[in-house]
């Protein structure tokens, strides 16, 4: 998570490229480069299963399959644990647009008594009862996986911090199908609202970016 991004600003756009990675610069204005932060590196933390909800977004036919980086990375690092979060206790909640609810992969579907949401937003708490639902399982603590880190992730922990929720992103189950994107994916979620730049570990009301062999449930 260390890596060094290269930001280019013109003409009111943000262009990230990947280690000299060439662009065609627009004719009439300079350009200003920059250096991103780098990213910090993803924390242990240890979550109480009866306050936690590992939200799943968007493990789905043609969503996931279509995508390299889901379907062979990031859906080996879910489906273990998932299993472990479910034999931890933990509730787990899913989330995804009305012609994908029957299509979620089998290897992290939904089983008897998830919460399942139909959104229309990337923010999955937008005009849904996830909340609702959320709160009347006693959930503080929310951990989102899923597609895309730029996209529903994103906007998804957004929602979730606004509503109170300290938000655990494991970097491994999400991705975007560019470097750029994954990169301002992760960058975005620390920086929002109430920022956790410094990745602390469960900064209440926050983000923190972990990985799924860096969490345990106690």
């Amino acid at each position: 998570m260390t890596q060094c991004r290269t930001v280019l600003l013109t003409s009111g756009l943000l262009l990230a490229l990947c280690a000299g990675a060439a662009q065609a610069q627009p004719t009439g204005k300079p350009m200003m480069t920059l250096q991103m932060p780098a990213l910090p590196d993803p924390v242990r933390v240890t979550l109480k299963p009866a306050t936690t909800a590992l939200l799943v977004l968007d493990f789905v036919d043609p969503i996931c399959t279509s995508q390299p980086k889901c379907k062979g990375a990031m859906l080996p690092a879910l489906t273990p644990f998932l299993a472990r979060a479910r034999q931890a206790g933990v509730i787990v909640a899913y989330g995804t647009r009305e012609q994908n609810m029957s299509k979620w992969l089998p290897e992290v579907a939904p089983a008897a008594g998830d919460i399942k949401i139909v959104n229309t937003a990337q923010d999955r708490f937008y005009n849904t009862d996830l909340d609702q639902a959320l709160k009347a399982r006693g959930v503080t603590t929310i951990i989102i996986v899923g597609w895309k880190v730029s996209g529903s992730v994103t906007y998804t922990s957004v929602g979730a911090t606004v509503r109170g929720y300290t938000v655990v992103v494991p970097v491994d189950t999400t991705a975007a199908a560019t470097d750029y994107e994954t990169t301002i994916g992760f960058y975005q979620i620390l920086n929002q609202g109430n920022s956790n730049l410094a990745n602390e570990p469960l900064k209440p009301n926050s983000p923190t970016l972990s990985r799924t062999d860096l969490i345990t449930f106690q």
